[in-house]
Formats: structure tokens, C-alpha cells, sequence
């Protein structure tokens, strides 16, 4: 068969094949959508779409602008288990200085993993003294967080204040997503252990209900990093193994970071909490276009900025969209 008449059988088959699988934006089914992007280098850099790159479900998709969260945009949780070792109560400074040194403007609530939900004293306030206030030692009592995750879960879906935050003309409801809301970030400090999924052994590091997490976080498009301080019951190398383990990867599918990794506590939290105040003043809003039928969609974000890396949720909710919070 000739060059020529291999071109002639092979061009048409090739011309099918693209009008059979046209991308979501030539079909017109991408709706825009919003992420957050945090960005870990030593020198001071901005994130632009020049210097970055997106992909949605493993394509390239155009980046429509990348704007700084600033401080009166973003709200911070801090979450604690109830079922630390009350030694913890040492890093009560560390923790009071951080709240008191977030930007005018941010919103922080304190609660505390217990039975399975989180109880605050107060919603999301910008008083950092009042909520610093609300810090206190935790109960120490062995498992009364049930289990960290189921914590999570339940305050992220039930995001306090979610209800006021969507209110307006044409905005998905915000705990599918969250249209309308502040940039949210949470910070858990718990030994991330997962009693409910048994054994701490190094063999059994696959949780049903750490994955439940990791996608609950995602669809809130919440950021979660950790630090981890041991229990007053469970203890030991697997169980510093086992909770590290599922601490980073809730981290790693959040888009958040796992600060600590030891086998025993950490000799003070307040450098992590720097790292921590950092990464909320160097996270960006993407906006792109994903496919809007679709509960959730995995993204890739790089930069070819050099010593740079940046940080996103591996999925997030087509529609999502944060409003009022960039500049």
C-alpha cells in the first residue's frame, strides 16, 4: 500500500475519533470553578497563570486567573481532640500566640473532636482574643474523639455559619461544594488514629473512614493539615506509625500538609504553627473551567518556578466558588 493510500484510510479514522471525544469545554459542559492552591518556597514568589500549570482529569486546562486569599477572606479552625494526653496543655501558649498573630480580619473558631463531632464554644470570629480565650486543656480521656475522622466528616459537611455564608441568587448549596464561601483551612492537632478501623499494624493502613474524610474535605474544597501529639490511651510505635500515616494522607488529598512525624510528641508546636500561618498567607484561588457533570474531578497544579512547589486537593467539586476573598 502506497504512503499516499495509507493517509486516505488513516486521516478519516483519526477525524472520527476527535469528533467522537470532544473536550468539555468545546461541548460547552465546563462550568467555572474555584480551588485552593498553597505555595511552599524559601524565597518570595507570586503564582501567576504565566508560571503554572493545570490539568483536569489529565488535561491541560486554561487557568483563568490565580488571586491571593487575603486575610478578611479566610477562616481557620482549630481543631483539638478531646482524648489527648493533658500534657499537651504545655503547648496552650504556642497555641494563644498563633491565634492572636493571625492577620486582622481572619476568622478562627477553637473546637475540640469529641464523640465524633466537634464542639466549639463560639462560631467563626474574627475576635482573636475571644477565641483565644476559649483554648483549654483537653478532657484526656482514652478514644472520646471516637475517631478524628468521623470528626472531620462531620464538621466540614456541617460548616458553621455555611448556611449564612450562602445565601444569595444562584449558588450551589456549600456543603456540595461550597458556592459563595470563604477560603476555609483547618488545623488538627490528634494522635490520627482510627480505633474504628482496628489494628494499628502497619498491614492495616487502609480506612474506610479516613478515605470518607479525604473526600468530604475535598467536596468542602478544605485544606487540612495536622499535627500530631499522642492520646491518653493508645500509644506506642504503631500507633505513632498508623495515626502519622492517615494524617498525611488526609493532608496529601486535602491539598494541607502533616507538619510532624516521630515516634514521640513534638518538642513544641510553635514552629509547625508558623509553618501553618504561613501556608494560609501563600495560598492562591484557581479558576478554571471542569467538567459540571461530574461530583468530583481530579486536578494536578504545577510551577515551573524554581525551588517552588505548590499544593492543591487531588479532587475537587465542579462549581465550587469562593467569593470576596481575593484580591
Amino acid at each position: 500500500m502506497s504512503v499516499i493510500r495509507k493517509y486516505i484510510y488513516i486521516l478519516p479514522i483519526a477525524f472520527a475519533v476527535l469528533l467522537a471525544v470532544p473536550s468539555y469545554a468545546q461541548k460547552g459542559e465546563g462550568v467555572p470553578t474555584q480551588a485552593l492552591v498553597a505555595v511552599d518556597s524559601k524565597s518570595d514568589v507570586t503564582l501567576t497563570a504565566a508560571n503554572a500549570t493545570l490539568k483536569v482529569e489529565n488535561r491541560t486546562t486554561p487557568i483563568t486567573s490565580f488571586t491571593r486569599v487575603i486575610p478578611a477572606g479566610a477562616q481557620v479552625a482549630l481543631l483539638i481532640d478531646d482524648g489527648l494526653r493533658t500534657s499537651v496543655g504545655r503547648e496552650l501558649g504556642s497555641l494563644r500566640d498563633f491565634i492572636l498573630a493571625l492577620p486582622q480580619g481572619t476568622e478562627v473558631l477553637v473546637g475540640y473532636m469529641q464523640n465524633g463531632r466537634v464542639v466549639a464554644d463560639q462560631g467563626f470570629t474574627a475576635d482573636r482574643a475571644a477565641a483565644a480565650k476559649s483554648l483549654r486543656i483537653p478532657f484526656g480521656s482514652p478514644g472520646v474523639s471516637a475517631s478524628p475522622y468521623f470528626c472531620l466528616s462531620d464538621f466540614v459537611k456541617h460548616w458553621p455559619g455555611a448556611d449564612r455564608e450562602s445565601e444569595g441568587p444562584g449558588q450551589i448549596d456549600v456543603q456540595q461544594g461550597g458556592s459563595g464561601h470563604k477560603a476555609r483551612f483547618v488545623l488538627m492537632i490528634t494522635n490520627g488514629v482510627d480505633l474504628y478501623n482496628g489494628s494499628t499494624s502497619p498491614t492495616n493502613q487502609s480506612s474506610p473512614y479516613v478515605d470518607a474524610a479525604v473526600a468530604d474535605a475535598q467536596r468542602a474544597g478544605t485544606p487540612v493539615y495536622s499535627i500530631y501529639f499522642s492520646d491518653a490511651g493508645i500509644r506506642g510505635g504503631a500507633a505513632s506509625f498508623s495515626g502519622q500515616s492517615y494524617l498525611q494522607q488526609v493532608a496529601d488529598g486535602s491539598g494541607g500538609r502533616s507538619y510532624y512525624n516521630g515516634t514521640g510528641n513534638p518538642v513544641s508546636t510553635a514552629p509547625f504553627l508558623a509553618q501553618f500561618r504561613k501556608s494560609i498567607a501563600d495560598t492562591y484561588i484557581a479558576t478554571f473551567e471542569a467538567p459540571g457533570d461530574k461530583r468530583l474531578v481530579r486536578v494536578k497544579v504545577a510551577s515551573n518556578l524554581g525551588g517552588t512547589k505548590v499544593r492543591s486537593a487531588t479532587y475537587v467539586q465542579p462549581g465550587s466558588i469562593l467569593s470576596g476573598v481575593a484580591q
